[in-house]
């Protein structure tokens, strides 16, 4: 069984406890982590296409078999991988068991490239590679090979590396490593094997399962080389001290634009930097971010329109997206427009919007997933009849409210690309605590006058902490249904003024939809409760904020990283294989 490394064993753990116990874990994922097999797939088994017709496949096209006479070498048989290697791999490693070797064991394992014959075993033509069973000679484009390693047969494990940063390939029998076979490789190689004589057999391993040999160590290193070649990079001499200066007004201007002011004022003063922005314009936009990333909309939308005013009303998509959002931390109990007197009159979904039963049938979208909720459908999303045509909801769009979340609707906290904006406890986003926290935590306290208080301020504790729309409370239910009527009335106003916006009409679908649920928290599109979605608007608002005042949307930090991964995707479409370890990330954090 292949030892792991550090990082692979690290992702395997988070795949599990992400994934659940029943799903299966991706390894080529984990073993080609910057593949975007959208652009380029990975080869995960045999081809039905690409073969010669002696060659038959099964058990989910990985075992091959010869069904040919297997008279002359004429009679030679090859198959290739559905994909060829993409050169993000940087190191690409599969194993093939040997089965059977059949009557004669003359099997080939290796790589050629497409439009190769495949009435041929691998390394007889022209860029085609392979190591052969019944000699152990390597075959280099020729029909003579040359020696190389040891033959092998029936239970031997024959595995084939290509290192795309060096083009060379390497092969490993039963773990050992033989050394490498092949140089100056061409790109877009695909793995391919070939057989002879009736009865041979052979099973492919492409990563789904664990490798006889740990290629682990050849990853590391690889990884270690690469990094040390970034960082040693010769680098003009522009003068003594200029590149410190270039990154500390890198750095400045990175903790400016995301508003840490504190952090920003300390390192200016050790560093000698001036701000391009007045100092307390940095503090204006600090209290809106701190306003958005605490749930609190409404606060952050009319202290941007009283500190920017105009901003919004000439973007009002943005001013849309914002109010998508409030109307979200409505449901959540957060936004101060419902966050009052929580504790009054609270009590169950349904039953605070029984009131509201005698909904029309062609009402709005809220009020029909309203309905649908009182109605006993607790479970599932309103989908019955027709949406209103004036933000084209039609039966189809709405069936993707049940799907996973898009994973481009948030930023990824410790990704630099993430605008740096993070829900968490520090000098410079040090959020309050909303008054449903704090009436929470009041509630929690327990009497310790005997077992029964005991018992019943615990049952008490339990009810309190449960999650509820609005908070629970009646009043802050009202004014989120009105609060929605008057969103899909904008909503219609936009399309009607600016034509359609798929982008707006989702966050209105997928917003609206929570009112479906009884338990809102704990449905397919709860996870727009989640405080770090919050980031996502957050940073829209403060690109737009620094736009307002002739300042850039993006920091040049954001920038030069966001440069660096499409010089990699560039460098993966160009077969540059050191693309596979050169992780932006990493680098950074180094």
């Amino acid at each position: 069984m292949m030892a792991a490394t550090s990082d692979e064993q690290s992702s395997m753990e988070s795949s599990r406890t992400n994934s659940g116990q029943n799903q299966t874990i991706d390894r080529l994922k984990m073993l080609y982590p910057m593949v975007n097999e959208d652009e380029t797939p990975l080869p995960r088994s045999w081809s039905p296409k690409d073969k010669y017709n002696y060659i038959g496949l099964s058990q989910n096209n990985l075992r091959v078999h010869y069904k040919g006479f297997g008279k002359t070498h004429k009679d030679a048989a090859s198959v290739r991988t559905t994909h060829s290697i993409p050169a993000a791999c940087g190191l690409y490693y599969f194993e093939v068991k040997i089965v059977s070797k059949g009557r004669d064991g003359y099997m080939g394992i290796g790589l050629s490239a497409h439009g190769v014959n495949v009435n041929r075993l691998p390394g007889w033509d022209k860029y085609s590679y392979g190591y052969h069973g019944d000699d152990g000679h390597s075959f280099c484009s020729s029909g003579t090979g040359q020696p190389y390693g040891p033959t092998f047969t029936t239970g031997d494990v024959i595995g084939c590396g290509v290192n795309l940063v060096d083009n060379t390939a390497f092969y490993t029998k039963n773990g050992h490593h033989l050394g490498i076979a092949f140089t100056d490789l061409p790109p877009n190689l695909y793995p391919t094997v070939g057989l002879q004589t009736p009865g041979e057999v052979v099973d492919a391993n492409f990563g789904q399962t664990p490798f006889v040999f740990d290629i682990g160590d050849m990853i590391n290193e690889l990884r270690v080389r690469t990094r040390l070649q970034i960082i040693n990079y010769p680098t003009p001499d522009h003068g003594q001290g200029q590149w410190q200066a270039v990154l500390h007004k890198m750095v400045s201007t990175y903790l400016v634009h995301h508003g840490y002011c504190d952090t920003a004022e300390a390192f200016a003063n050790s560093t000698g930097q001036v701000f391009e922005e007045d100092f307390n314009s940095i503090k204006n936009r600090q209290k809106i971010l701190k306003l958005v990333l605490a749930g609190r909309m409404g606060e952050a939308i009319e202290l941007t329109s009283r500190l920017y005013p105009g901003l919004l009303e000439r973007d009002p998509n943005l001013m849309f997206a914002l109010k998508c959002r409030q109307f979200v931390e409505m449901v959540n109990g957060s936004d101060s427009e419902v966050n009052q007197n929580n504790n009054d009159n609270q009590t169950s979904v349904i039953q605070s919007t029984k009131t509201y039963n005698k909904l029309s049938a062609n009402g709005n979208v809220e009020e029909m997933n309203l309905n649908n909720t009182i109605n006993g459908s607790t479970d599932q999303p309103f989908i019955n009849g027709q949406i209103e045509d004036d933000v084209e909801m039609e039966e189809n769009t709405m069936n993707n409210i049940n799907g996973i979340k898009n994973n481009t609707n948030g930023y990824q906290n410790g990704n630099p690309n993430s605008n740096g904006y993070k829900c968490i406890n520090g000098e410079d986003i040090d959020m309050e605590i909303d008054s449903a926290n704090q009436n929470q935590n009041n509630n929690s306290n327990t009497n310790n006058n005997g077992l029964c208080n005991n018992t019943e301020s615990q049952n008490s504790t339990i009810k309190s902490s449960k999650k509820q729309l609005c908070g629970g409370n009646k009043q802050a239910i009202e004014k989120m249904l009105e609060f929605g009527r008057q969103l899909y009335s904008q909503s219609i106003h936009l399309r009607q003024q600016y034509g359609k916006n798929e982008a707006n009409k989702k966050m209105l679908q997928d917003a609206f939809s929570l009112l479906a649920y009884s338990n809102p928290w704990n449905s397919p599109v709860g996870w727009q409760l989640d405080p770090q979605e919050r980031e996502t608007v957050c940073a829209r608002l403060n690109s737009a904020i620094l736009e307002s005042t002739n300042l850039p949307r993006r920091p040049p930090l954001e920038v030069a990283i966001s440069h660096a991964r499409e010089l990699l995707r560039l460098m993966s479409g160009a077969g540059l294989g050191a693309c596979g370890f050169a992780v932006v990330d990493n680098i950074i954090q180094y």
